[in-house]
């Protein structure tokens, strides 16, 4: 089951986009599983991870497919696309974490764009057991 907590951001916009624009990216998302732009460490019980993007820079509709949380490190605007068409434009703060709940069952696909001004960098740590 798929289950998130309630994130502690501040919602700017929602929205709706072409999937259509995305198509060959969303085909290839369920095999993608990088859900950051490095990976810092990896044992058999947890993966962690780096998302650090400059202003304008996108990351690719990816799939998380455990359990995960990620925390804020460097604060802004962040833009993020769902695989049904849904947008959200949010401002993230330092400090600012989440806890999701995903399967290989239930996935949960969806890019991620910095839509600010300065560059934007998580921790994510994905729970392997």
């Amino acid at each position: 089951m798929s289950k998130e907590t309630t994130l502690a951001t501040t919602t700017l916009s929602e929205g709706t986009f072409d999937p259509a624009d995305y198509s060959r990216e969303l085909a290839e998302a369920p095999r993608n599983l990088d859900v950051g732009t490095r990976l810092w460490f990896e044992n058999d019980r947890i993966r962690v991870w780096e998302v650090r993007l400059q202003p304008g820079e996108r990351g690719p509709f990816h799939a998380h497919t455990r359990r995960y949380f990620w925390t804020v490190v460097d604060g802004g605007i962040g833009r993020q696309r769902s695989a049904d068409g849904a947008v959200i434009t949010r401002e993230y703060h330092v400090g600012d974490t989440n806890y999701s709940e995903h399967s290989p069952a239930e996935p949960m696909i969806h890019d991620f764009e910095n839509a600010g001004d300065s560059p934007i960098r998580f921790v994510t740590v994905e729970l392997l057991d």
